[in-house]
Order: structure tokens, then C-alpha cells, then sequence
């Protein structure tokens, strides 16, 4: 039986370098309490912000100094408690530093409002002046925000309440990734191994249907004990989502969601009219992969197996890397220099999974420190190759913008980011589809680009209608019980996945293991960032230096204007439906290559 790792028992090389943030835990601690003494100077602003240019900008480039060193700390903290959710000692400086910055965040909440009181005209006066050039976007983001900002008093009282709105995710969290045990499955090789939430997909991709089928059943046995817990969570979680939208004054929590990236919600609505006006040939592939499994019917713990068995081959991290960055030459030598050096020497990436490690992966980047990754990487999955790029792109995203821009407007919009991150997925796609030298190894990379695509832009887009319809419910004033979200969500499977695949019970219990639902209206980004990803590949494959460039001032731009404006410097307007549309067509193309090679 393969036992998983304690979390010391893992070989340093396969871990992140947090020495680069802090040398030790006690390290971290003086800082703490260095930065905990500077917390009551945020309020020494008070009531000088209106008074002229300078006194405006003291209290801004404090802020700026503050907020840079509570991002180090908080970044230190949060990856430390990643490698092991159920280490106390790590829990316990998230939550110290939680505390900071709720503190913080309660003594700055007249920032905004005192600004916001300043005269019109007196303000663009001020906007106009140079020494408020690296703060002008920054100013006039807030400036949008002037609707909903509160009184002195209310913000204060919102901003103490920072430590409360985080509680429910944490609870998801730690349920999900600490105490939930999922038991042992043995594998298609007679192998005893442990059921995790790493492991999960590597099972559903097995040739072994009673494998596939024992994993699903087991896994989702364990979502159902803890049903009700869930459930409440998640309802506290859209509670407190329609909550914060109402104080605030926005028409809806989406509303309220969308607002920071000036987003239009007819943006999220077309994204979802534009998939559900194509699932026709999403049907179509999933009777092509019936057949090709010659299954007499499909359960969706039959739609993860590759449907070419001789293309499935061992990856290891080494040779995953060294790929990754081959297949992003069109980028250049800049850019592929920097992440070969991240990934194989400078360790930003935590590789394998360990026991209590947070599951999936991320990419976290801080202003002065480098662009860790997480992950939970495993050779014999070639889905975690992709991964590794998708999770790269994020890195490198905040590897450019920390390099070009301010500290304050280098932190780019998560609408922009799933760009990033799946435009190299696109790019490692076209590199291994150009080394597929028989038709088995094209016919699963297509199946693998078709899967992919299905994930990321048809199915977020589905969970973005069942986050759409379940804050509907409680704004309309209807309970969140759980046999409404099962309801709502079995209803939109029906949709999603058509008429010929059997829709196995337990799979209404998939919307109580979705991190992303914790932080809402967060999934249609992935969708949104395929089809522009898509778009801008194609731009890049396809045109010279100057398609080039303009994807690398993209990921250079950082946060320093809106995430649509941006995409129309790169090269594609999300505003419109088209790329939506077009990466539906794309996908309609790989379905009919896949159908033709008569798998």
C-alpha cells in the first residue's frame, strides 16, 4: 500500500523556498509584531486627507508601505497552512495575522470615506497633480465606489467584521480537506491506495470501470455523511454574500461582484446564453465518448478516462517542467528563462501531495517574494503536465506585473488572471500536438483539448448559473435548505449533460465540494479567460513580434486598468459574445477531428 507523507518527511527539493520570505517562524513573529506597533499610525490621517496634495499623499504612500509588509506576512502564513491544514501552529498564524488586518482594516475604514467627502472639483484639482500619479488609478477606482460607500461609522463596523466573513470558508476548508476520509481504493494495477482528494481524478481516469465506479461511490459516500454541515455552510456563505451586497446599496450580490472589474453583468449572461446555445455538440461528444467506451450507458464517472489507453505515459516534475517551457518558446527567452529557473532551481513550486497538504493548486505571488505554486503533482497523470502550465502562467503573470508596475497597481484582476493561466495550457496543447507522431497520440491530446475545454468553459459556466440561481433564491427570500441547492443543482446537470447520461444521486452533492463557491461569482472568470485565452494564442501561433508584444504588455500591465480595457490592448473584446462563440466553434471543430478518427 502507498502511504502518503507526513509533511517532514518530505525531501526539501520538492518544496517551496519560503526562507525567501521569512529565514523562520520567528523571523515572521518580530515582523508581526513590528507591523502590529504601526497599525494605530493609520489613523493619524484622520481629517487632513481633504486639506491638500501632500497630506493626501502621506496617507497613501503609508498605506502603500503598510499593506506591502502585511502582504508578506500574510503570504508567509497562508502557505505555511496550506502544507498542512491541520497544523495548529499555522492555523494560529493565519489567524494572528487575520487578526492584524482586520484590525488594520478597522482603524483605515475613514480612508475611503473622508476621500470620498472631498469636493468634486477639489478633487480632480488634486488628480491632475503629478506627485498623485502612481495613485490616480487607484483613486479613481474608489472614486467609483463613492454609491456605496458607507459613513465613517458603518465602514468601521463592516471592516471589524473581517475575521467573521472568512469563518465559513475556513469551516469548508478544514472539513474538507482535514477531516474528511475517504478510505482506500484498489487501483487497476492491484495496488492498495489511499482515496484523497489528490487522488480522486487520477481514479476517474482509470480504464478499470469498477475502479472509476468504487472511487466515485466512496468519495461521494463521504459527502454525504457530512451533507447538512455543508449545506449550512455554503448557505451561510450566499447569506453573508447577499449581506455585504445590501449594506453596500449594490442591486445584487452579482452586481456587487462584478463591480470591482467594471464588468457588465450582460457579460455574464451571454457567457452563459452563448454555452447553453451550443450544448448540442456537447451531447454529440459525450455519445462519441459512449461509444468509444462501448458503454450501453455513460455515468460521468465514465467522462475522465482517456479514451486512448497507449497514449497514457509517466511525466515526471522534471521532464513536466523542462516541457512546460519548451512548449512556451513563442513567448520567448525572457520569459522561459525566468520560469525553468523557478521551477527547477529556485523552487516556487511545492510539488507533491502530503498528508493534510491543501488539495488542488494555486499560484500565490507576493510584491517581494517570488510566485509560489502549489501543487499536488502526480507522474502518471497527464492532466497535472497541464496543470503545471496553467498554474505557471499565474506565476509568471505575477512575476511581470510585480517587475512593471507599482505596488499598488500591480495586483491584477482574477478576470484577467484565468487568461494568463490558460493561455498556456493552449500553447503546451499545440507544442505536444506538433510532437504526436501517430494517431493515437493526436487522437488523445484532441480528447484531452475537448475535455479541457468542456471543464473550464462549459461546465464553470454551469456552476456560474448555479451561483446565479442560488443567490436569486435567497434575494428573492426563499430558504437555502439542502434539498433546494440538491434540486438546483441536479436540475442543471440535467441541462448541462443531456439526456443520455445517467445521473448517478450522489452527484448532487458535488456543489458541497467546490472551493470556488466560497468566494462567489469567482467561476465564470475561468470561462470568460478560456475563450479569451483561446483568442489570443491563435494571435500569438499565428502572427509575429508584435502579437508577441502585445500579449507580454498584458501580462506587464498588472492591475493598472480594467480587465476588459486590457484584453482590448491584447487583442480581444470580451464585451462582445464573439470570443465566446468562437471558442464554442472551436470546440465544435476538435468534436468533429475526434468523431472521424473512429476511436
Amino acid at each position: 500500500m502507498k502511504r502518503l507523507l507526513k509533511r517532514h518527511e518530505v525531501p526539501v527539493d520538492d518544496t517551496w523556498d519560503l526562507t525567501v520570505l521569512f529565514k523562520s517562524d520567528e523571523a515572521w513573529m518580530r515582523a508581526l509584531g513590528k507591523l502590529e506597533r504601526q497599525v494605530p499610525m493609520l489613523e493619524s490621517f484622520r481629517g487632513t486627507l481633504g486639506r491638500s496634495v501632500k497630506s493626501l499623499l502621506a496617507c497613501l504612500e503609508f498605506q502603500a508601505v503598510f499593506e506591502r509588509a502585511a502582504e508578506h506576512l500574510g503570504e508567509y502564513a497562508g502557505l505555511k497552512a496550506a502544507e498542512d491544514v491541520g497544523n495548529s501552529t499555522y492555523q494560529g498564524l493565519v489567524a494572528r495575522y487575520m487578526h492584524l488586518a482586520t484590525k488594520a482594516n478597522e482603524l483605515a475604514s475613514y480612508i475611503a470615506p473622508e476621500i470620498q467627502a472631498i469636493p468634486a472639483k477639489q478633487l480632480r484639482g488634486f488628480l491632475k497633480d503629478k506627485r498623485l500619479a502612481a495613485y490616480r488609478f487607484q483613486l479613481e477606482r474608489l472614486l467609483r465606489y463613492k454609491p456605496h460607500i458607507l459613513s465613517e461609522a458603518e465602514e468601521r463596523l463592516l471592516a471589524m467584521q473581517g475575521e467573521v466573513i472568512e469563518s465559513t470558508s475556513r469551516v469548508f476548508t478544514q472539513l474538507n480537506d482535514a477531516d474528511l476520509v475517504f478510505g482506500t481504493v484498489v487501483d487497476e494495477h492491484g495496488k492498495t491506495v489511499p482515496l484523497t482528494q489528490g487522488s480522486f481524478r487520477g481514479f476517474l481516469e482509470s480504464h478499470k470501470r469498477s475502479v472509476r465506479k468504487q472511487a466515485f461511490d466512496q468519495f461521494y459516500a463521504e459527502y454525504d455523511a457530512h451533507k447538512n454541515t455543508l449545506a449550512a455552510a455554503l448557505n451561510a456563505s450566499v447569506l453573508q454574500d447577499v449581506y455585504q451586497a445590501k449594506v453596500r446599496h449594490f442591486a445584487s450580490a452579482r452586481d456587487a461582484a462584478l463591480f470591482a472589474d467594471n464588468v457588465p453583468v450582460s457579460v455574464y449572461d451571454s457567457l452563459i446564453d452563448a454555452v447553453r446555445g451550443n450544448l448540442d455538440v456537447v451531447y454529440r461528444y459525450l455519445a462519441v465518448r459512449r461509444k468509444a467506451l462501448k458503454l450501453k450507458s455513460l455515468h460521468v464517472y465514465d467522462t475522465y478516462v482517456p479514451l486512448v489507453r497507449t497514449a497514457r505515459r509517466k511525466t515526471t516534475y522534471e521532464q513536466a517542467a523542462r516541457g512546460v517551457c519548451d512548449a512556451l518558446a513563442p513567448l520567448g527567452s525572457a520569459y522561459v528563462r525566468a520560469l525553468e529557473d523557478g521551477l527547477l532551481r529556485r523552487r516556487w513550486a511545492d510539488r507533491y501531495e502530503n498528508t493534510g497538504k491543501q488539495s488542488g493548486a494555486f499560484s500565490s505571488g507576493s510584491y517581494d517574494g517570488p510566485p509560489y505554486m502549489l501543487l499536488n503533482y502526480k507522474d502518471e497523470v497527464l492532466d497535472h503536465v497541464f496543470t503545471l502550465a496553467h498554474e505557471a502562467g499565474h506565476s509568471m503573470h505575477s512575476y511581470f506585473s510585480a517587475r512593471h508596475q507599482t505596488f499598488q497597481d500591480y495586483r491584477y484582476s482574477i478576470f484577467v488572471a484565468e487568461v494568463a493561466s490558460t493561455f498556456n495550457e493552449q500553447l503546451l496543447n499545440e507544442y505536444l500536438l506538433g510532437q504526436a507522431g501517430d494517431r493515437e497520440t493526436r487522437a488523445y491530446l484532441i480528447n484531452r483539448e475537448i475535455d479541457e475545454i468542456r471543464g473550464t468553459l462549459i461546465r464553470q459556466t454551469m456552476f456560474a448559473e448555479f451561483e446565479r440561481n442560488i443567490h436569486a433564491i435567497v434575494e428573492s427570500g426563499e430558504p437555502l435548505t439542502l434539498e433546494c441547492l440538491r434540486a438546483e443543482y441536479r436540475s442543471l446537470l440535467e441541462v448541462y449533460l443531456g439526456p443520455d447520461v445517467a445521473l448517478d444521486e450522489p452527484l448532487t452533492l458535488e456543489c458541497f465540494r467546490i472551493p470556488h463557491f466560497y468566494s462567489a461569482f469567482y467561476v465564470y472568470k475561468y470561462a470568460t479567460g478560456l475563450s479569451a485565452a483561446i483568442a489570443l494564442s491563435r494571435n500569438v501561433l499565428r502572427g509575429g513580434e508584435a502579437e508577441r508584444k502585445r500579449y507580454l504588455a498584458f501580462l506587464q500591465s498588472g492591475g493598472s486598468k480594467f480587465p476588459l480595457d486590457q484584453l482590448r490592448d491584447a487583442g480581444v473584446d470580451l464585451a462582445s459574445p464573439q470570443p465566446v462563440a468562437d471558442a464554442m466553434a472551436h470546440f465544435r471543430e476538435l468534436v468533429d477531428e475526434l468523431d472521424t478518427l473512429r476511436l
